[in-house]
Parts: structure tokens; C-alpha cells; sequence
């Protein structure tokens, strides 16, 4: 457990910044130090002018299941928890073996969107089983009748064909002649938000290049347009299939990279394989304000956390003015980030 100055909610967290394909996100180990996040502390960090900047904020925790090693939670930058999301599953794997929570290459994990399996390769890719693609409206969830390859939404009365797709979390994808002039950000949200998505929608605008390569463009959920979203190309695969127009393995080119996507049909689980990468390492210290407490207190508890400091040596930092605790603060801030891939240093993770 992380020391802090009393029960309250922690001021200053250990974070990892991690990228899959450009889509972004700011992880956190929540079985080595407390973490406690209000939806108001994800907008906040997700902020990219004021904030770290991500896509999601992803969170490390025990896992409630007995075939799981790990509970792996997401949040949007709209500080609402979600379901799913695959390129961070990838930084998931890569990160609980870099920070030396498993040694494992077959990685079991808990969402809320169900199991899935991480395995990471040798060559670095991470290849993730998403599990069977649901296809029963009443499992995306979708307001219709029956499955369909296809159906038609009125969007401010317009007719619109699209496939819905569960993937642990809903889509909806439609073709479109040119990925690149698509409406993405105009016909997206409306999209997102239509009525038959009672949890709203993750919207893929699909251009078919052959029948083992298309490329995508995505409006996520609570997100926005972003250069990747891996369960996104996952369910484009599966309506590409459904529709007639894709073979079992298949190339998915986003903005941010290409991805492999393998489905055996209705029934079978579906693999996505990809790339994880860190960014750098960090200390997120919060406001005085969203924390409670004051800039004085906040340092003071980055300090401890850092430095692992007893009662002896908390009452010392106490004693530091003001200058001195902030100066000594910026310094440890400085020594805890660590560019690019590298190993974090044998003692950065130990248990506080």
C-alpha cells in the first residue's frame, strides 16, 4: 500500500504513458499504490492542454474472478467507465510484465465486458483474443427485431445503413467509398448517441480495399475521433465478413497503423494482433482543490510516496519550508521519468 498522510484520497500517483497504433493512455497500478479516480481526476488527466492528454485512463487492480490474474478497468476522457477497448489491452500485457506485476506470456484478464486473453509474442506484438463477437441485438446492445448483416437508422431523416457488433462494448460500422472524406466528425456523434445504442456507440466508417485489407476510421465513444481504436477494427472485420466482402485474416489500416484480424465466423472468438508501446514513466501530483487538501500537504505526499518515508522521516519533511519541499519535490518528479522502452530500475516498483 502507498503511504499517504491519512485515509483520504492520495495526492500523487505513479503513472506509465502508453500508446498502441497513436491511441493513448495514461495507466495505473492500482495493486501497488491506492488509486482513487472521480470522473472529474480522468477529465482532468485526459486533458491535453492542462492535463497528461489521453484517449483513456486505464487501471491495473486485482481481479475479482478465480481464472483471471488481473482486473483490467477503462475510462474515457469523459470520465465514464467502459466496457472495452483492445489497443489498451495490448498496453495492459505489456505493461503487468515490464512493471513486474507477472513473468507470464498468456495473460487471463477481468473487464467489464468479459475475459479476455493477452498473449504477448516474441517478437513484441501482443496478440489479443477478444472472445466470440456478439451478434444478437439484445447482447451489443441494439434495438432491433432480429440479427442482421444490416440495418437502417433514420439520422436527422436520413437512411443510413450500418452493421451493430458487440465486441464487450457496442459498434456500429458503415461502408464509405473514401475513408479519408468520410463524415467522421459530423455524422459520428449522431451515430454514437442514436436511440437504438442504449449505452451509446463506438461508430467505424469502413472503406474495403480486397478481401484481406480495408481501412478505418473511428468516432469513439466518450472519445471522439482517434487514431486507433482496436475493438472498433475488430467488429468492421466481422461485418465486413457478414456482409460477403472480407476473408478470415484481414488487414485493418488506421491512422495510427495496421492491425491483423482473424475470425472464423459466427460462434468463433476473434484475435487482434498489434503493437504496445511505452512513452514515458511519471508522478501525477492532483490540484489542491481536487485533492482536498493543500499544495503544501500534496507535496508532502508525493515526497513520502516516493521516498517510502516512515513516520521519523515524515515528521522531518514537515520541517522543510515551503521552498526546500517543493524544490526536494521537483527533483524525485525529475528522477522518476524514464523515456522510451527501456526496464524501469530494479527498485522503481518495489512494494511500499
Amino acid at each position: 500500500m502507498a503511504t499517504t498522510l491519512s485515509d483520504s484520497k492520495p495526492t500523487a500517483l505513479r503513472f506509465t504513458k502508453m500508446e498502441g497504433l497513436g491511441n493513448d493512455f495514461v495507466v495505473f497500478d492500482g495493486i501497488r499504490q491506492r488509486v482513487i479516480l472521480r470522473p472529474e481526476d480522468i477529465r482532468a488527466l485526459a486533458d491535453r492542454h492542462f492535463g497528461i492528454g489521453c484517449d483513456q485512463v486505464l487501471l491495473v487492480e486485482p481481479s475479482t474472478r478465480a481464472d483471471c490474474d488481473f482486473r483490467y478497468r477503462i475510462f474515457n476522457a469523459d470520465g465514464g467507465e467502459v466496457e472495452q477497448c483492445g489497443n489498451g489491452a495490448r498496453c495492459f500485457a505489456l505493461f503487468v510484465r515490464r512493471a513486474g506485476l507477472s513473468e507470464k506470456r498468456d495473460i487471463p484478464v477481468e473487464t467489464r465486458g468479459g475475459r479476455l486473453e493477452l498473449h504477448v509474442q516474441e517478437d513484441g506484438q501482443v496478440m489479443v483474443n477478444m472472445g466470440v463477437p456478439q451478434l444478437e441485438p439484445a447482447a451489443i446492445p441494439f434495438l432491433a427485431d432480429r440479427s442482421a448483416a444490416s440495418y437502417t437508422l433514420d439520422v436527422d431523416g436520413q437512411a443510413v445503413c450500418i452493421a451493430a457488433v458487440g465486441m464487450g462494448n457496442p459498434h456500429a460500422l458503415l461502408l464509405t467509398e473514401r475513408v479519408d472524406s468520410a463524415p467522421v466528425a459530423s455524422l459520428g456523434p449522431k451515430l454514437e448517441q442514436h436511440p437504438a445504442f442504449p449505452r451509446r456507440s463506438n461508430v467505424g466508417f469502413v472503406e474495403i480495399d480486397d478481401r484481406q485489407h480495408l481501412r478505418l476510421r473511428v468516432w469513439e465513444r466518450g472519445a471522439g475521433e482517434t487514431l486507433a481504436c482496436g475493438s472498433n477494427a475488430c467488429a468492421a472485420v466481422v461485418a465486413g465478413q457478414r456482409w460477403g466482402l472480407l476473408d478470415e485474416t484481414v488487414r485493418v489500416t488506421l491512422p495510427g497503423g495496421t492491425l491483423e484480424i482473424r475470425w472464423q465466423g459466427p460462434g468463433t472468438p476473434l484475435t487482434m494482433t498489434g503493437p504496445a508501446r511505452v512513452v514515458f514513466d511519471g508522478v501525477w501530483a492532483f490540484a489542491p482543490e481536487a485533492a482536498g487538501g493543500t499544495m503544501r500537504e500534496a507535496t508532502l505526499e508525493q515526497i513520502a510516496q516516493q521516498l517510502n518515508a516512515d513516520q521519523r522521516e515524515l515528521d522531518f519533511l514537515r520541517k522543510l519550508t515551503d521552498a526546500e519541499g517543493e524544490t526536494l519535490a521537483r527533483h524525485i518528479a525529475a528522477l522518476e521519468i524514464h523515456c522510451g522502452p527501456e526496464n524501469y530500475p530494479a527498485t522503481h516498483w518495489e512494494d511500499d
